[in-house]
């Protein structure tokens, strides 16, 4: 989760759960076929520690279609989603996270598939087992009321997932809120392409991902009202792997800038018209500090790593509260009300740093947020403010240790961080710390060759902390054991190098 800054009643849709994340799905019990080849369930999570049953085995996904269906007045969401995967066992049956929302229909490669829910699992059971190498097609019909997440201290009790707007929706999901409102393989180690085809009523306007394929006027039928209405499919497209938590929708009113940064990056802008009134320049103002910040990391780190880059900016509340937050959703990020230019910045540096290289694991989040957070300190340096050399000292100096009492900041592990506190200040400005000293030990030139290969060697993939140690060693030519050690796979206050 990128840049916090320190429920409204929903009606019932079809018979629509509230949000579980951590019951344990059993696995399918479809036999194995006679003859040689025995087919087994896939795994019901990828078995990161942090969220044990969020992401599945037993298949790769690599493209999701999202044909979806928004209703504001009704907070309903129908949809259609279909995954094309490739089975990396022989699969009896394998599975999907949506938590909460109500199963009509699965197919499997078009014929009808059995399937069970509990907890946040959805068990697929194909009517013939699938040989591993083939590719096959996974179709969920669905629909219900989207639950938002509330009170969870991974992220201090802010609101996040799919967050009902008073003119729509906006969704910012990191990091297990995607299942929340579309059946998905949802660990970051996972990617896929995505295509969304979303309609909405007549007035609204869709942003997501990825950049505006098609608008198309016509008259739709939504599933609560009585009958057709005016309407607008708006069809996107990210051709560029994704994790699912970089996944993003978001509905309402919108006033739009389009164009191209300097160095020739698409740019698309969307902003809440009532953002306007507190700020007039609002559009201009994102638009531009996006074109500068793209640039200046692309100067820094290479080529953008996506189609389009961009901001959507929306009014985005919850039980009434404007919402603290902004996220690095892939290519454009979304901001819940105006924020600054060290916020663009740092969400700008993450479409290097943790959406094109994404962790590995979920306790490798400091490779985004810590990344992220040196990345908008420099960007304050460079803009007159206070070097990043002086900045992390000055944090060193105002952190006590050891930690006030309910107030972990020198205990938490950088590179382990531990679930409840994954987004704990220590990864974010603790972590720019260490990224700051090793650059004042292997010196400026190695530094920024370090990331800019770090960024080169893993685009669009998945990495981990042991990588980007061996990297550091190798670019830079020194043992950098026993500094690793001491910063970031360790807790207390080491004296200043």
């Amino acid at each position: 989760m990128a840049m916090r800054h320190p429920p409204r009643t929903l009606p019932v849709a079809l018979a629509a759960a509230g949000v579980t994340t951590l019951l344990l799905a059993g696995p399918a019990t479809a036999a194995a076929p006679a003859g040689k080849h025995r087919f087994t369930p896939g795994a019901p999570g990828v078995g990161d520690p942090y969220f044990p049953l969020e992401g599945n085995g037993g298949y790769d996904a690599r493209h999701y279609s999202l044909k979806l269906a928004y209703d504001p007045e009704f907070d309903q969401l129908d949809g259609v989603v279909t995954m094309t995967a490739r089975a990396t066992q022989n699969l009896s049956s394998f599975n999907l996270d949506l938590s909460g929302m109500d199963v009509e229909r699965v197919t499997v490669d078009g014929a009808k598939a059995s399937f069970t829910r509990r907890g946040q699992e959805l068990t697929i059971t194909p009517r013939k087992g699938l040989r591993k190498g083939r590719t096959f097609k996974a179709a969920v019909t669905y629909g219900g009321v989207p639950q938002t997440i509330v009170g969870s201290p991974i992220v201090f009790g802010s609101p996040y997932g799919f967050l009902h707007t008073p003119d729509g929706a906006f969704v910012g999901a990191e990091p297990n809120g995607p299942s929340t409102w579309f059946p998905v393989n949802d660990h970051p180690s996972d990617k896929a392409t995505y295509d969304y085809a979303v309609t909405v009523p007549e007035g609204l306007g869709v942003v997501t991902n990825g950049v505006l394929v098609s608008t198309r006027k016509e008259r739709a039928a939504f599933s609560r009202r009585a009958s057709a209405t005016g309407a607008t499919t708006y069809k996107w497209r990210e051709d560029r792997p994704m994790a699912s938590y970089l996944t993003t929708l978001d509905i309402g009113k919108w006033e739009v800038r389009t164009g191209r940064t300097p160095l020739g990056t698409p740019n698309y802008t969307a902003v809440d018209p009532v953002l306007l009134a507190g700020q007039p320049d609002a559009v201009d103002f994102f638009f531009e500090t996006t074109n500068e910040a793209t640039d200046l990391w692309t100067r820094l780190w290479g080529r953008y790593p996506f189609s389009t880059v961009g901001a959507i900016a929306d009014d985005a509340r919850f039980n009434g509260q404007p919402l603290g937050f902004s996220l690095e959703t892939q290519g454009k990020p979304v901001y819940s009300a105006v924020r600054d230019t060290t916020t663009i910045a740092h969400e700008l540096a993450h479409q290097w740093f943790g959406d094109s290289v994404s962790p590995a694991r979920w306790k490798d989040i400091w490779l985004n947020e810590s990344f992220a957070t040196w990345n908008h300190l420099y960007w304050n340096e460079l803009h007159g403010g206070t070097a990043v050399r002086d900045a992390v000292r000055a944090t060193y100096n105002a952190r006590p240790f050891p930690d006030p009492a309910n107030r972990p900041w020198w205990s938490v592990v950088i590179a382990d961080p531990k679930r409840d506190t994954m987004f704990n200040n220590r990864v974010y400005d603790g972590g720019a710390m260490v990224l700051q000293f090793l650059r004042e030990r292997i010196g400026d030139r190695k530094f920024f060759s370090l990331l800019r290969t770090w960024v080169a060697e893993h685009r669009y993939g998945n990495a981990t902390t042991e990588q980007f140690t061996a990297l550091a060693e190798r670019v830079s030519g020194q043992d950098l054991d026993a500094f690793f050690q001491t910063w970031i796979y360790s807790p207390g206050k080491p004296p200043l190098p």
